[in-house]
């Protein structure tokens, strides 16, 4: 007999991808850094680093710090802006055959529609993911994403710019995320993405001063896993749009708690900072776990449908 045929694709917000693993915003570049390791036509999309209005320098170095099973960045969002993006990386990107979703950041709502509004009528951007780990000047530097209220209007604005796929990346640095995703799905969003990195500091103790020169970085990589799997598991039961998972994915098992746990589709992150062409064999991974399980489709892997959701959406375990 045959090996078993499997379909891996998924569907987010409208968004039809051939599988459901894709490249991390902020860890793979525009993406054409991978060209030479990885067919960006394995890997259901690419969400390239985050794209601001203007270009920013990003914060001075040293910005990277290694930690027990992790990594500290404090990068700065340093891009390009939408002008150069749009001329030079885009249509290289898009030459790959990618799928191409661009994560946006700003200081405002209203500089997060001018993006969105900036992006819309490029061809081949294929969704949107909002940035609200950003600090908001106007509330005195408080990140958009650790407020409900401040969220959904980040969310309502870019909402009114753009009419595709509309992604809304979490912070975890919140008492209770559920909140916050349940605020942005109430203001358009299509889909969620979780999390973002964790706030984080190591110190040099010979030199005696913090190692980034920034002093506090964003924690990623397997030490987060546990947290970020708690956290889609609790988003995936509070709305009924579809979850992403981030947080640690070094390979198939590490992906599949997530979509075990009810993700639609994941993001490897700091593990293609180590291997390139991770993601390639996390979907090798997948491919054969469900080949293996005699799982037909991605959204099989789970056990037991949340009462109330979108038709062929997400599934969980329920609580005993």
């Amino acid at each position: 007999m045959g090996a078993m045929s499997v379909d891996m694709s998924v569907e987010l917000g409208g968004l039809k991808l051939s599988n459901p693993v894709l490249l991390a915003s902020g860890t793979c570049g525009y993406g054409l850094e991978l060209t030479p390791f990885l067919d960006l036509r394995r890997v259901g999309g690419v969400v390239v680093k985050g794209i601001s209005l203007e270009p920013r320098d990003g914060n001075p170095p040293p910005r990277l710090a290694e930690t027990p099973c992790g990594l500290l960045n404090s990068i700065g969002l340093e891009n390009v802006g939408a002008e150069r993006f749009l001329s030079s990386r885009l249509p290289q990107l898009l030459a790959t055959g990618a799928t191409v979703i661009v994560n946006i950041l700003g200081s405002s709502a209203e500089e997060y529609a001018a993006i969105a509004a900036r992006l819309r009528d490029a061809e081949g951007i294929s969704a949107l993911e909002v940035n609200i780990s950003c600090p908001n000047v106007k509330a005195g530097g408080v990140a958009f994403g650790q407020d409900p209220r401040a969220a959904a209007q980040v969310v309502e604005a870019v909402r009114k710019e753009w009419g595709r796929t509309l992604i809304v990346k979490l912070s975890p640095n919140v008492t209770d995320v559920t909140e916050i995703a349940r605020a942005v799905e109430a203001a358009g969003a299509d889909a969620v993405s979780l999390i973002n990195t964790l706030l984080g500091m190591a110190i040099d103790v010979e030199q005696r001063r913090p190692v980034l020169a920034n002093t506090f970085g964003g924690l990623s990589g397997p030490a987060i896993r546990p947290v970020a799997v708690r956290m889609v598991w609790q988003t995936v039961r509070a709305v009924k749009i579809p979850v992403i998972g981030i947080g640690g994915i070094a390979s198939a098992r590490d992906a599949l708690e997530f979509l075990l746990a009810g993700a639609s589709a994941v993001q490897v992150g700091t593990a293609t900072l180590a291997d390139p062409g991770a993601a390639a064999r996390i979907v090798e991974g997948i491919e054969e776990y469900m080949a293996r399980h005699s799982i037909t489709s991605v959204s099989g892997l789970a056990i037991g449908q949340v009462p109330g959701r979108r038709a062929g959406a997400r599934f969980v375990w329920r609580l005993q």
